[in-house]
């Protein structure tokens, strides 16, 4: 069964390089430009993960994890933050939102694949 994972960043060439390694590892992609696009596109389908940025126009990462843990069909989806942000406060903030780990950008693919591998639901 092939799993599921949205990626929501503004910068859409990030998202590329985000969709080409999950998708070389097998994974299905969901694109969302922010928060706010991010939620329209949880619909009820299956998501096994979620990587989304901190910093976005319309709605930033963080407001968009707590809304969709509000979700009963995406409360338990795991969410990585990929973000410029490396302060502790805004790690705290995003725990307390639901993220479960923080990768910082500049990354390698192959760091946000083991990420990804390690927190993506069976």
């Amino acid at each position: 069964m092939t799993k599921n994972i949205m990626i929501v960043d503004d910068s859409a060439s990030l998202r590329q390089v985000v969709s080409i390694a999950l998708k070389g590892a097998g994974y299905e992609v969901v694109e969302a430009c922010d928060g706010k696009d991010a939620l329209a596109k949880l619909d009820g389908r299956k998501l096994h993960l979620i990587l989304s940025d901190v910093n976005m126009p319309n709605m930033d990462g963080i407001s968009f994890v707590k809304a969709a843990k509000q979700l009963p069909a995406y409360k338990f989806t795991p969410v990585i933050m990929l973000t410029t942000e490396a302060g502790e406060g805004k790690k705290q903030e995003g725990q307390a939102a639901g993220a479960k780990a923080w990768v910082v950008k500049p990354f390698q693919p192959a760091q946000m694949l083991t990420a990804v591998s390690k927190l993506v639901l069976p």
